[in-house]
């Protein structure tokens, strides 16, 4: 059985080049979502959220593999965050932040599964964060990416970068949510190496 993985089934939409922004066409995709709001690192809502992605993720997962014959690797944990003043968002002023964390549903999987697969969870599972989990779809359509190499917190510089030059520089505009891709595991991975995909939707200037 052929195991579809996201990172290198989808290779140019998880890939990135460091020190340049590459654009892209992203298609529409579907989600399995959470939303929250304050700063990732005490904010309970947080760690809830990511721990049920993956307790449902798995679930899908498995499900996928039993019912429809399609095993994949789990795709990597994804989110979109956002602050009512992007000040804040750039000066890292997190607990005024906005958020959704997310994992890929891969094409093959039908809506009705992925909506079992959350619902099974939900029964089975005594995770708080379920509760709050949604499948979704998300269309970004044209994009701007590149790959950040290090600690989150040093991401400040190449977003400046981006919105204050790059893009009036290519008569483009922010239509949509700041995207980030989390390619490294940070309980295994030194904050130094931490590989992070940063993504915009874009759209020309009126």
């Amino acid at each position: 059985m052929d195991k579809f993985d996201a990172k290198k089934d989808l290779k140019d939409l998880y890939t990135a080049p460091v020190g340049r922004f590459l654009v892209l066409d992203v298609p529409p995709a579907r989600y399995l979502m959470v939303d929250g709001q304050g700063d990732p690192n005490v904010e309970p809502g947080y760690g809830e959220a990511v721990e049920a992605l993956y307790v449902a993720s798995y679930t899908l997962k498995f499900m996928s593999k039993g019912e429809l014959g399609r095993d994949y690797v789990v795709p990597p944990l994804e989110g979109l965050w956002w602050a009512d003043d992007y000040a804040d968002f750039v000066a890292r002023r997190k607990d005024r932040w906005s958020w959704t964390t997310m994992t890929l549903v891969p094409d093959f999987v039908p809506d009705a599964c992925a909506e079992a697969a959350l619902a099974l969870a939900r029964r089975t599972k005594d995770r708080p964060g379920l509760s709050r989990l949604r499948c979704a779809a998300l269309a970004e359509g044209r994009c701007v990416q590149t790959l950040h190499l290090g600690p989150y917190d040093d991401e400040g510089p190449i977003l400046r970068t981006l919105h204050g030059e790059y893009l009036p520089a290519n008569g483009l505009r922010e239509t949509g949510l700041h995207h980030e891709i989390y390619l490294s595991d940070p309980r295994r991975t030194a904050a130094a190496k931490l590989r992070t995909i940063l993504r915009q939707p874009v759209g020309p200037v009126a």
